[in-house]
This record gives structure tokens, C-alpha cells and sequence, in this order.
């Protein structure tokens, strides 16, 4: 193992045991690295890549302190790692994770969704009905899902399809340009998806999530 990777997992320990808790300051990098029998270089390289995907927030002038650690900051990074691959075949990976982790989703939903909340789910299908572009309707789109997986009342899971997204936006739009009743199909399966929500029923909001996913699996396998 190398050095520095040694030296992420002690740091990685002390925060998993809560020895470091969210909002502490790690002691001086001299004392630190005694400590945990590292070199100083060492560690520094340890809190830079701890840095770099928010686990430590690195504050000049006044010290290294353990973030947050909530979802939507230690996320962060995965978005930047899909934004760096968005070929066909990594698109076509994403949205079968989506595939995964979106009927999870509504399937908690349906345990917690209010009528005002359904009500408002409603008004996203209704506002992307009316749409008069394909942007339009994407961006209801992406509205209605993450409202969605916010109602599911995990909020890794919740950031973690909001990130999954991101990278899937571009086919969303050509899905909607070239694919014959994309926008009439798209409501309809919100719509079911809603109905089950607002009845309490998670299975079958688990299934129509699952259909509504795999048709743009679907598509995409046939451009592939």
C-alpha cells in the first residue's frame, strides 16, 4: 500500500470511530503525524486528497477541520467524475444505476407522500404537458424526479440520483426530439407513477419507476 494511501485510511479511521466529528479541527499537522507514526509529507498528501472529495475542509491561516459530511458535499465529486465521462456507453451505465436506485426511491416515497405533496407532483405533470419545447419538458422532468427521491426522505439517496442526473440531460433532450411520443409517454408514466405514490401503494410505484427508467434504457440500446 502506498504511503500516502495508508495515510487516508488512518485519517479515514479516526473519522469513522468519531475520535474526529464533523465541525473539529485536526490537531497540528506535527503532532498529527506523530501520532499516527506518519511522515508530515506524507500526511499533507493524505489531507489534500481528503480535500479534494470534501471529507476535510482545508481553511488557510486557520487550520484543517473535518466538513459537514453531508450527502450533497461529499457528492460533489462523483458529479465531477461523470462530467468527465459522458460517452454512450458511460450514459447508458448511469441511467441503469438510475434503473436501480429510482424505484428504490419512489418505493419509500409512496410510505411518505402527503396529498399536498401529490398534489404538487400533479402540477409538474401538468406544467410538463403544457410544455412547448423539448427543454421545457426536460427540465420538468428532472424537476418531477427529484422532487420524487426528496420525498423518499433519504438524503444520500435523494443527492446521489439528483447527481446521476446531470449526466443524462442531453439524452433526455434528443430522446425528446427524435423519439415519436416521448412527451406523451413521459407524463403518462409521471402520472402512474404519482397515482400509486398517492395511494400508498410503494410496490406498484416501484414498478411503474422501473418501466418508466428502462424505456430510456431501451432507446438507448437501440442507438448503441
Amino acid at each position: 500500500m502506498a504511503v500516502t494511501d495508508d495515510a487516508i485510511l488512518r485519517v479515514r479511521e479516526m473519522i469513522v470511530s468519531g475520535e474526529l466529528k464533523p465541525g473539529d479541527r485536526l490537531p497540528r499537522e506535527a503532532v498529527l503525524a506523530e501520532r499516527l507514526g506518519l511522515s508530515r509529507n506524507s500526511l499533507r498528501e493524505a489531507v489534500k486528497a481528503l480535500s479534494l472529495v470534501r471529507v476535510l475542509d482545508v481553511r488557510q491561516g486557520d487550520g484543517t477541520y473535518v466538513s459537514s459530511l453531508r450527502a450533497d458535499e461529499l457528492l460533489g465529486a462523483l458529479s465531477f467524475v461523470l462530467d468527465l465521462h459522458r460517452g454512450e456507453e458511460s450514459l447508458l451505465e448511469v441511467v441503469q444505476v438510475r434503473r436501480i436506485l429510482e424505484p428504490a426511491a419512489c418505493a419509500l416515497a409512496a410510505q411518505r407522500v402527503t396529498a399536498e405533496d401529490a398534489a404538487a407532483l400533479r402540477a409538474l405533470c401538468d406544467a410538463a404537458e403544457a410544455a412547448e419545447t423539448v427543454e421545457e419538458l426536460v427540465e420538468h422532468d428532472l424537476a418531477f424526479h427529484r422532487a420524487v427521491a426528496a420525498h423518499s426522505g433519504n438524503a444520500y439517496l435523494a443527492q446521489l440520483l439528483d447527481t446521476l442526473a446531470g449526466p443524462t440531460v442531453r439524452a433526455r433532450i434528443w430522446r425528446g426530439i427524435a423519439q415519436a411520443g416521448a412527451k406523451s409517454r413521459t407524463v403518462a408514466e409521471h402520472r402512474a407513477i404519482v397515482d400509486a405514490l398517492a395511494a400508498g401503494q410503494p410496490e406498484v410505484a416501484r414498478s411503474w419507476s422501473t418501466v418508466h427508467i428502462a424505456g430510456v434504457e431501451q432507446w438507448l440500446l437501440v442507438l448503441a
